[in-house]
């Protein structure tokens, strides 16, 4: 862990959607749950990884954070601060997100000059010279020519959308950035060359990031620590030397088999996880693993697992590690 001081802490957070059936009535059938019940701390100066399939919650939970959706229920607290009810203002310079799509998280319309500028016109008290002092730099940063300030949009790439898009998230200097699959969208080549540009901007501007992925080998890359979530709730964490080398919970297993490793002699790779998952309106009572899981028992079907320690900084939400310590 890079640092001890903690300056995020998620407690208990949820985010139920209604699901509703009727076109006047509109009568509640019920609910999904994206995010349900997920607790865990950031600490300044770290890069703490999500991984997960699709639809698991990932990218709701980055967007409570930054405000974009509102919880339906447990504590967010930033910098010591709660906002899971808005962001207070002296807070809102301070945490920052680079979006996943680099082609509609940028507004057509707008220079990057404008694009760039935008943040320091929000919060104000600049003059253009100062702002211009600022957005240089960023630039150059960034691996941009002076000359793409009078560019739009569309006359980039994808890789250089996206580094435009960061370095807007950088303008205003934030402590923590928001990354919702941010190299998802791009050529192989052009997400090491992003990757490799957040970690040399982490180091430069002391961040701390939260770093959403649904592929293994970014994860693997990024982090410090990571967070594997399943249908909305928090199934392992763990720093990544831990986590990928003493994989405690059956899914994280599961993922790790599924990604390729340049040995041909492993017959345990690329293994597709077997099953559907369940339906977020109707998931389990229990364990949300437990209908695609080789060790589930009655217990698991029946009785949420709550988060154990199973080795230094390393918890799961797994009954066998229950099971063990009762024996």
């Amino acid at each position: 862990m890079a640092a001890a001081e903690q300056i995020l802490e998620v407690e208990q957070l949820k985010k139920y959607y209604p699901v509703k059936k009727g076109l006047i009535l509109q009568k509640e059938i019920g609910q999904v749950r994206a995010v349900d019940e997920v607790s865990f701390a950031l600490y300044r100066g770290e890069t703490l990884g999500v991984i997960g399939e699709s639809g698991c919650g990932k990218s709701t939970l980055i967007r409570m954070l930054i405000g974009l959706e509102k919880p339906t229920g447990g504590e967010i607290r930033f910098l010591g601060e709660p906002i899971e009810k808005g962001m207070p203002a002296s807070l809102r310079r301070e945490m920052q997100m680079v979006f996943q799509d680099p082609y509609s998280s940028l507004d057509p319309r707008m220079s990057v000059r404008r694009i760039l500028e935008e943040p320091l016109r929000i919060h104000g008290g600049m003059s253009a010279e100062q702002k211009k002092q600022v957005i240089l730099p960023l630039l150059e940063q960034v691996g941009l020519p002076r000359e793409a300030l009078k560019k739009y949009p569309h006359e980039f790439s994808g890789g250089q959308r996206q580094r435009i898009g960061i370095a807007r998230a950088l303008a205003l200097k934030p402590t923590l950035l928001l990354c919702d699959e941010p190299v998802s969208a791009l050529d192989v080549s052009i997400q090491a060359q992003i990757l490799n540009l957040f970690r040399d901007l982490q180091r430069q501007y002391h961040l701390t990031l939260l770093f959403v992925s649904h592929d293994m080998s970014v994860i693997r890359y990024i982090s410090d620590r990571v967070m594997v979530m399943y249908l909305g709730q928090v199934m392992e964490i763990a720093t990544k030397k831990e986590l990928f080398e003493h994989p405690a919970h059956p899914y994280t297993q599961a993922l790790m088999r599924a990604v390729p490793v340049p040995d041909p002699e492993r017959q345990d790779q690329c293994a597709v996880l077997e099953g559907e998952i369940p339906s977020p309106i109707h998931a389990p009572a229990g364990c949300p693993f437990s209908t695609r899981c080789p060790y589930a028992s009655e217990l698991c079907r029946r009785q949420r697992p709550q988060m154990r320690p199973v080795g230094e900084g390393h918890l799961t939400a797994c009954h066998r590690y229950s099971e063990e310590v009762a024996r």
